[in-house]
């Protein structure tokens, strides 16, 4: 666990005694940096996200070019994530980090540079998605450490809040800008996310972590496999991971987000911008309100329902009309999502000794992660067989009926209660 476990509280210590608010957060070496490096990361990623997805459809108006964008994302997280959990735990996941982000804002200005040129086509847009996909399969099991060796474990909850709600900020200035931006030219999108990653770049190279020493083991079938082995082993993470994969997977509305955009909503790419800004507004406004009041009763619980809301959200957006009304079914997904990633990161993070945690980071991602481009994939193939809104409502249908099997599946989870208590496993 963290250096810092020495300033723990004891844990019948009273929460009313423990120093509150974001002010001993900003006191530990390093939190401002990793605050600062992440959420450059995302705010250049929803840019570009905007500019990749708005660009294809206008090169292709084919929805079944929207999913090759997913499968492009996700190939290189199913194939490498196991590997990239054996780099974090082996090697600097500081110096991990600082690569992919530098090497994401060569990539970016390339396709600035192709944008600008007119050379860019399909299949390289592709190949870049996928040098993209490669990049974040390693950099984010390590990134995803950083923040339990920062903070101890009191703080863990409010300072996982506090960093979702300036990750949801880049969410919401991202894809707006993104709009904007494209508006000028796909160009000055790749532009900006190019400097974004760079700055990114800059903030974890200079971020003081101070992590234990890890002995450097060979790559062996055991070893990368090993945070697998754990997760199966901890039945409240393995169900919140799992649970979260379906969500994700079948509640795949953002994939369709610049085909409503155009076809449905008839709101051109601002409008897109406008529909990417709305979960972030709703994470945003979740996630502040967890940082003042964080998640610390009834958890598992919070995290069922949170979910069956994002199946309700999603069916409200595919069978809207109105772009204000289907702004406001995505603010309330986003909203729904944050308590489900708060109970997930609580769990991943502080239940998972340092030394696994690169690989039960991995297998998380893989998860999470590989299951967003997986899911965009899902949405774009079905949508281009029976229609994007059938696709859509099924989608949101199907959450909920994982939620409902989910909490009969897994009683641990719904019977997880304050996420502070929480300790690694022996």
């Amino acid at each position: 666990m963290s250096d810092h476990s020495d300033t723990r509280a004891p844990l019948d210590e009273p929460a009313e005694s423990l120093p509150q608010g974001p002010a001993r957060l900003l006191d530990h070496p390093g939190f401002m940096a990793f605050l600062s490096a992440r959420t450059l990361s995302a705010f250049s990623s929803q840019v570009q996200a905007v500019a990749v997805g708005w660009q294809i459809y206008m090169l292709t108006h084919s929805a079944r070019a929207l999913a090759w964008v997913g499968l492009a994302q996700f190939l290189p997280m199913f194939c490498l994530t196991l590997v990239a959990g054996h780099v974090a735990d082996h090697f600097d996941r500081r110096l991990v980090v600082t690569t992919c982000q530098a090497l994401e804002a060569c990539g970016a200005l390339v396709m600035a540079v192709g944008s600008f040129n007119h050379w860019l086509t399909p299949p390289m847009i592709y190949g870049m998605v996928a040098l993209f996909g490669t990049a974040r399969t390693f950099e984010m099991p390590s990134q995803q450490t950083f923040l339990p060796a920062l903070v101890p474990a009191t703080l863990f909850p409010r300072a996982s809040a506090l960093s979702a709600s300036l990750f949801q900020v880049a969410s919401i200035m991202g894809p707006s800008l993104g709009g904007l931006l494209y508006g000028v030219g796909a160009g000055f999108s790749y532009s900006v996310c190019a400097v974004g990653f760079g700055m990114a770049t800059v903030a974890t190279f200079n971020m003081r972590l101070e992590a234990p020493t890890r002995v450097r083991r060979p790559m062996t079938i055991a070893t990368v496999l090993g945070g697998l082995h754990f997760i199966r082993a901890q039945p409240e993470m393995l169900g919140a991971i799992s649970l979260d994969l379906f969500a994700v997977l079948l509640g795949g509305a953002t994939a369709m987000l610049p085909l409503y955009a155009n076809d449905i909503l008839h709101a051109g790419p601002l409008g897109l911008g406008l529909l990417r800004t709305a979960p972030g507004l709703g994470a945003l406004l979740c996630a502040t309100a967890f940082a003042r009041w964080p998640l610390n009763r009834r958890a598992g619980h919070a995290m069922f329902a949170a979910v069956a809301v994002f199946g309700l959200a999603t069916i409200v957006f595919g069978l809207s009309r109105s772009l204000p009304v289907s702004i406001l079914a995505l603010a309330v997904l986003g909203g729904a999502d944050v308590i489900s990633v708060v109970v997930r990161g609580a769990l991943v993070q502080l239940r998972t000794p340092d030394e696994m945690r690169g690989r039960v980071s991995a297998v998380n991602m893989l998860f999470i992660g590989s299951s967003n481009q997986l899911g965009e994939f899902e949405s774009g193939m079905l949508a281009s067989l029976i229609g994007p809104v059938e696709a859509v409502v099924l989608g949101g249908i199907g959450t909920i009926v994982v939620t409902l099997l989910w909490m009969r599946m897994f009683p641990a989870l719904r019977r997880l209660d304050r996420l502070d208590d929480i300790r690694p496993a022996k």
